[in-house]
């Protein structure tokens, strides 16, 4: 195992666009890091300058202790997984797996040993023998990972490995490739461009927006305290919603109602302020119909017509039209298709109790917590509300909760 290290990466094509751009980042001994962000966002081409197949235009790229900017790729010992399986057809699961053994020129004894203990782990020993071609797509990611692990490499390498199966395999190969990185702890780097993966598998999530990096931290810290307006929109299904404000002293004027700032860091931060973008997660919201007297009290209740309901028997989807200045909601609308989106009109996300009544139509009350509210400038996306000591407490959490995984993997027996 080896830790990964990149110092001020940049990776320019001909025509001198940075498709990678200033990128410094360290992926711990045993970490499960994550490259998420949209289609083009450059984190493929990452992974791939890690690995060796990009060249690096200007920066250092350590593996453990070794710069490897001009080391060719089969001598940096790292295993990749590609999105679309890369079998070879007329050769068996077995050999499928050995491949990487013999090129190395492995003794057969051990070849058969390491494939043997490889099969058991992804559960493959019973179809060794047969050919990719009459195995579920499921299956023939696992012998590809098989392929890789058997290599026993420093590092793991994965480019979007489950964006060819179907939802529920997964969901099912989410969680077999979660417990296969705990238990084997092998330091692992993981692209996609699926948020559901990154917030479900990382020990860490790298955000990645035209190249530059955004934010780096636990799942729950991109969450709880986006860094700015494109981390916020890109983590989190239904995104978060973004209104504009005008502010009043301790008041936000938004297109569902006035919202009070109780919270005086929150005050602070909009005070001297014209125009502000709040951003409301789904959750925040609720039936208040539904909400308890000693809930209610911690937030506010405002009224808003509601344009379509979907409901999902375990939740219920509101949408809330509303106006926004136009130059705000030529933003709102870039950001969306930055997002991979293509938002039609500014609309609200409401998540419902599934027992709440609102229908298409009415005018429903709505409770919202407005101590979960962020405020965002709308001229830089910056996150004026973003509370440091959260974070820092969120990122000694999640360090704590990795080293104790890796403890527990130490002490396993065998």
């Amino acid at each position: 195992m080896a830790a990964i290290t990149m110092s001020n990466i940049v990776k320019k094509y001909g025509d001198g666009f940075p498709a990678v751009n200033d990128v410094s980042l360290d992926v711990q001994d045993g970490e499960f890091m994550i490259l998420v962000g949209p289609s083009g966002c450059g984190k493929s081409t990452l992974l791939r300058m890690i690995v060796g197949l990009e060249d690096i235009t200007s920066g250092e790229m350590r593996i453990g202790d070794k710069v490897v900017n001009t080391v060719a790729p089969r001598q940096r010992n790292l295993s990749m997984v590609f999105q679309n399986y890369a079998l070879y057809p007329h050769l068996t699961v077995f050999e499928n797996i050995a491949f990487p053994l013999r090129l190395a020129k492995t003794p057969d004894e051990e070849v058969r040993r390491r494939v043997t203990e490889t099969a058991g782990l992804l559960e493959l020993t019973e179809h060794l023998e047969r050919k990719p071609a009459n195995l579920s797509g499921g299956q023939r990611q696992r012998v590809a990972m098989g392929r890789a692990i058997v290599r026993q490499a420093d590092a793991f390498l994965f480019d979007e490995p489950l964006s060819n199966l179907d939802a529920k395999l997964r969901g099912q190969m989410r969680t077999e490739i979660a417990r296969l990185q705990r238990r084997l702890g092998v330091t692992t780097v993981y692209v996609t461009h699926d948020q559901t993966e990154a917030m479900t598998l990382g020990d860490r999530v790298a955000v990645l927006r035209k190249g530059v990096l955004q934010q780096v931290g636990s799942p729950r810290e991109l969450y709880e305290q986006p860094v700015n307006l494109f981390v916020a929109g890109f983590i989190g299904s239904p995104s978060m919603n973004f209104l504009p404000a005008s502010v009043e002293g301790t008041q936000l004027v938004t297109p569902l109602g006035r919202l009070d700032l109780r919270d005086p860091a929150k005050a602070a931060a909009a005070a001297g302020r014209e125009v502000v973008l709040v951003g409301i997660r789904p959750e925040a919201f609720e039936d208040a119909s539904l909400v308890g007297a000693d809930k209610r009290a911690t937030g506010q209740t405002v009224r808003a017509r509601v344009d379509v309901t979907e409901w999902l028997g375990n939740e219920q989807f509101a949408y809330v039209p509303y106006e926004a200045p136009a130059d705000l909601a030529a933003q709102l609308r870039e950001l969306s298709r930055e997002l991979d989106g293509d938002q039609l009109r500014t609309q609200a996300v409401v998540a419902l109790d599934a027992a709440s009544l609102i229908a298409a139509g009415d005018e429903a009350e709505l409770w919202v917590d407005t101590g979960r509210l962020h405020i965002f400038d709308p001229a830089t996306g910056e996150n004026l509300t973003r509370d440091e000591e959260r974070v820092a407490e969120l990122g000694r959490h999640a360090e704590r909760v990795r080293l104790s995984q890796r403890g527990a993997r130490q002490d396993a027996p065998g």
